[in-house]
């Protein structure tokens, strides 16, 4: 051979350059706000793009392994309306969660923040998904939170409920949950919005924070419960803000969630209205960047 480099044909340049570009997609914590996340997915299923890689914390996890194990975001959506959005249907479900007996009602004691949200989940989320999370049709990282060693933890396998429990699991109102001898609660205490870990994964990466910041008359004393929440979330918006100094993801959106509560899931449906507009800010962001040579 000699040194004269090889001069790739027309058709081999042209097939590379119409590959299309690849997108990640992290989804934030925020509680009932997360249904804000369905919009995002609606938008991917219009554009007919599926990302290569999701990340997602608390119900950023829930939402993200839902799209992970191929739900629409219409079937999401229909779910959503369908379970925690009737306050009749949310109560049938918690009804079914009932210690079998009073033995096991009260046998440690009835304690606040004692809601095993695995068994919740199982309740509650669409059937088909996978045990596993190596199962899942894209590649996902559960954000959690290591209550011990104060630190953020990503399951990338293993039980995929047990995880996404765990990413979940807001102190106060819900168990913590153990994984590999380790207590772990909400990710979203450590990483709101996982777009970190996300790079080069993909050409674009999509962030979506649903953190939201208290609202209404500025000049009232909150209560009890608001300050709680809106001290969390104080914390949480100066991580995101932090992690984006060190490196931005290439689109990343802020639904108007403020008005809504962690946990507010029973207003799902004035969650998605209230949203609406950032699907078609994702779609406009998307087709952007999309449009752009050379990406």
């Amino acid at each position: 051979m000699t040194g004269t480099a090889a001069v790739p044909s027309p058709s081999a340049s042209s097939s590379r350059s119409a590959t299309p570009p690849t997108v990640a997609l992290a989804l934030g914590g925020g509680g009932a706000r997360g249904l804000a996340h369905i919009h995002i997915i609606e938008a991917f299923d219009t554009l007919g793009l599926r990302p290569v890689a999701i990340a997602g914390s608390s119900i950023g996890a829930i939402m993200g392994a839902a799209m992970a194990a191929g739900l629409s975001g219409a079937e999401i959506r229909d779910h959503t309306l369908a379970t925690v959005g009737r306050r009749a249907e949310v109560l049938n479900r918690i009804w079914s969660l009932r210690p079998a007996t009073l033995a096991d009602a009260f046998g440690n004691g009835l304690r606040v923040g004692q809601f095993n949200l695995e068994r919740i989940l199982r309740a509650f989320l669409p059937p088909g998904l996978p045990e596993r999370i190596e199962e899942l049709e894209v590649p996902t990282k559960i954000v959690t939170s290591d209550f011990y060693a104060q630190r953020e933890c990503v399951c990338e396998d293993g039980d995929l409920f047990r995880a996404l429990a765990a990413s979940a699991a807001l102190p106060a109102v819900f168990m913590p949950v153990m994984i590999e001898g380790r207590v772990m609660i909400d990710g979203g205490l450590s990483n709101p919005v996982p777009f970190d870990h996300l790079r080069g994964l993909a050409d674009i990466v999509v962030g979506v924070d649903v953190i939201g910041k208290p609202e209404g008359d500025e000049t009232a004393m909150p209560n009890r419960i608001d300050s709680l929440f809106g001290a969390s979330q104080l914390t949480m918006h100066a991580i995101v803000e932090g992690k984006r100094a060190a490196g931005a993801p290439d689109i990343f959106l802020r639904p108007d969630v403020g008005r809504f509560r962690v946990l507010d899931f029973l207003r799902a449906k004035e969650i998605l209205a209230a949203t609406a507009g950032v699907r078609d800010a994702l779609l406009r962001a998307l087709e952007e960047r999309l449009s752009r040579p050379g990406i």
